[in-house]
């Protein structure tokens, strides 16, 4: 399986990253968290630009962008729009949603971008094929706030993600109970050992699914979310934490 290297991280190598989001609406809110996570072990930085007041005018999205790169210094960012229906802050029409992730990987700012993998299959290949364009790593996601589906759907979603040219798949489903964690971390297994080529991204949400946050290196999904103040969904742990945890799984591996 081929990893992915953004600036001096490699995800899909060793003990699984780390991504921490920035969920401030504000230019000030958002470059005092990057103050904040820079005092942190972070590999990642999640920029929910769904959050922003300001989202929806370019000008003022590219100048913070560009604050916000300066702050992280060669932490490598991952700009997501998270849209309502899956969990997001804001609505937005699909043409709209192509054309903003589009011009965040014109900028070269960003070294990942998120896009939703059921926006339609054209919109995900514009998206991916600009990205690559300026050597942007696209992560494909699909979040199920409401359920989790079978292990062969997930399974499937996974590789639809795949075949659309994503670098990094990626899903987070709800469960209802402890036997949907189980679903979700066999799935995670299956597709890992049987279908991957690339490093993929799974989690099980809310405090049931916890465990599924901490054993990626176990099951095969190399990145986890953890939060420095606000967290972007539930069941994140504090990166801190999230950090001791993952290390002491590493060194009994």
């Amino acid at each position: 399986m081929k990893t992915v290297k953004v600036r001096n991280i490699e995800i899909g190598a060793g003990i699984p990253k780390i991504c921490v989001p920035i969920v401030g609406t504000t230019k000030e809110e958002i470059l005092e968290a990057a103050r904040k996570i820079n005092e942190t072990t972070a590999d990642v930085v999640e920029w929910r630009v769904d959050w922003y007041e300001d989202i929806f005018d370019f000008d003022k999205t590219k100048e913070t962008m560009a604050a916000l790169r300066k702050a992280l210094g060669d932490t490598p960012i991952l700009f997501t729009f998270r849209t309502s229906k899956e969990g997001g802050e804001k609505a937005i029409e699909e043409d709209v949603y192509v054309k903003l992730n589009q011009m965040a990987a014109e900028t070269e700012l960003i070294d990942l971008v998120d896009v939703e993998a059921f926006t339609g299959d054209e919109a995900v290949k514009a998206v991916v094929e600009t990205a690559h364009l300026h050597n942007v790593k696209v992560v494909a996601s699909n979040h199920d706030f409401h359920k989790t589906p079978s292990q062969d759907e997930i399974v499937s979603r996974l590789c639809k993600m795949q075949e659309l040219g994503a670098d990094i798949p990626k899903i987070a489903v709800m469960p209802q109970n402890k036997k949907d964690v189980l679903t979700l971390l066999s799935a995670t297994e299956e597709m890992v050992r049987e279908h991957a080529s690339r490093p993929i991204i799974t989690m099980s949400m809310a405090g049931t699914g916890v465990i599924s946050r901490l054993c990626g290196e176990v099951f095969g999904s190399a990145l986890t979310f953890g939060a420095v103040g606000k967290a972007s969904a539930p069941g994140q742990m504090g990166a801190s934490e999230l950090r001791t945890v993952l290390t002491l799984l590493h060194e009994s591996l």
